[in-house]
């Protein structure tokens, strides 16, 4: 009773710690969803080509690609159902776990989106363009930038959707040589670390107590490169044939995770005495993972291409922090590296209006179908989008062109049995066999004046 106590008061602090920049699944908007509706209707096949503002996220260097500055305000709003239908206990003992219905998941994703970007040569000494950006997001329409969760569920609970309170990348990119550009940005995320010391009694009412909360920036590189093969075997693209509508991206984006460390020390007067009960909590609540990209995209004519990607995302390196984690340790979660295929095609149907299509299709990192007490559920998923954008070259009242983006997206998770376990004693494992499946759709929309 006293040892339980006390790790109500540590998860109290917990959430307290928590003052930072979290997500609260393993993933994010800009990876599971996309930034802006361009990236969001190409299921991000356009993304490495995008010369939007999220550029900065998914390719810095195509920042250079279009000369003109521009501020964006968009709004994301995304529809999970998750489910996990129980197919009872296998070994004919007690019924399944008690819950509500088969959807374990179906809590909103609802960002509000700004970015900018211009050319700084102006407040500079040199005429080569140096171009500037950012890109920032805030979870329910602005209203919420701090969400942590980190636990264990009887019931289980899916790996990778759910809020993500805040995100914030800042970077730039220039011309290297003809041709060939580079760029890099830097996600900013916080790290929290909290100290409790309390006297307590045993109806948790505390006193004396000292609570120290702190946190610093974690920032993670995202670096890229693009060629123009025309330029850089001819000197200029329409001088050069095939090679004059071909383009390549190449870009690293480090991982990212959100942490929290708590150490608590509990007194109760002649029950624990001096130095009292330390419990110490390390958990990680979001994690994304060190992703590779690679892209090709070719212009068919002047008002149509199409882009191929692929990314690398190496989850196998999320293992070795699980295991330092002191709420998911006992899961014992097998991952493994994935390659994800996109495909994303353009078509400008007149100087006002331009489409957007696209696909991909992405394994699931998750090996493990038993995760003890944690009980992670995962599933391969097919993800098509389709969008379009609307350019008024002279709006009223404005003096710039304004461009309006709207995206849909709709991902399918496939079917997936899963074993639910516990470390608990008294129980015999598995305890239930569920059916993991689940669907998303996200509607975006975006308003962009360029200067």
């Amino acid at each position: 009773m006293i040892l339980n106590q006390c790790r109500r008061i540590a998860a109290t602090v917990t959430l307290l710690a928590a003052s930072m920049p979290a997500l609260a699944a393993m993933g994010n908007t800009a990876s599971t969803y996309g930034l802006l509706p361009t990236d969001v209707a190409s299921a991000q096949g356009l993304s490495l080509f995008n010369t939007q503002a999220s550029a900065l996220y998914y390719n810095p260097a195509y920042l250079t690609r279009d000369p003109r500055g521009e501020l964006t305000v968009g709004l994301l709003h995304g529809e999970q159902e998750l489910r996990a239908a129980s197919q009872g206990n296998p070994n004919g003992g007690s019924s399944p776990v008690i819950r509500e219905g088969d959807v374990l998941n179906d809590t909103p994703s609802q960002q509000t989106v700004i970015a900018m970007k211009t050319d700084l040569t102006d407040i500079t000494k040199f005429d080569h363009p140096l171009y500037f950006a950012f890109i920032a997001g805030v979870e329910k329409y602005g209203e919420e930038m701090l969400a942590f969760q980190s636990r264990t569920a009887q019931e289980g609970q899916f790996f990778n959707y759910d809020r993500q309170p805040l995100f914030l990348n800042l970077g730039g990119a220039l011309e290297l040589f003809n041709g060939i550009t580079g760029g890099a940005s830097a996600h900013v995320s916080l790290r929290s670390d909290a100290t409790l010391v309390a006297n307590a009694d045993l109806a948790g009412n505390t006193r004396y107590e000292r609570l120290d909360v702190s946190a610093k920036p974690v920032i993670r590189p995202v670096i890229s490169a693009n060629f123009e093969w025309g330029k850089v075997f001819c000197g200029d693209n329409e001088r050069c044939g095939f090679w004059g509508d071909l383009e390549t991206a190449l870009a690293f984006r480090g991982h990212t995770e959100a942490r929290t460390s708590v150490e608590s020390n509990i007194t109760i007067p002649g029950t624990v005495v001096d130095p009292g009960i330390t419990l110490l909590i390390d958990t990680l609540d979001s994690y994304q993972p060190d992703i590779w990209s690679a892209g090709l995209l070719y212009r068919f004519s002047d008002r149509f291409r199409l882009a191929l990607a692929v990314e690398q995302q190496n989850w196998q390196d999320l293992e070795d922090e699980l295991d330092r984690d002191t709420i998911k340790d006992q899961a014992s979660v097998e991952l493994k590296n994935i390659l994800v295929p996109r495909i994303g095609a353009e078509w400008q149907v007149n100087d006002s209006i331009t489409l957007t299509a696209g696909a991909a299709w992405q394994e699931s990192p998750l090996e493990s179908i038993q995760t003890p007490d944690v009980n992670y559920l995962d599933s391969d998923k097919i993800i098509i989008g389709v969008g379009g954008a609307w350019t008024l070259n002279n709006p009223p009242i404005l003096a710039y062109p304004l461009r309006l983006d709207v995206g849909y997206q709709f991902q399918q998770l496939d079917k997936r049995d899963f074993e639910l376990t516990t470390t608990r004693p008294g129980i015999t494992n598995p305890y239930e066999v569920v059916t993991a499946d689940g669907e998303a759709h996200v509607l975006t929309g975006s308003v962009t004046v360029k200067f």
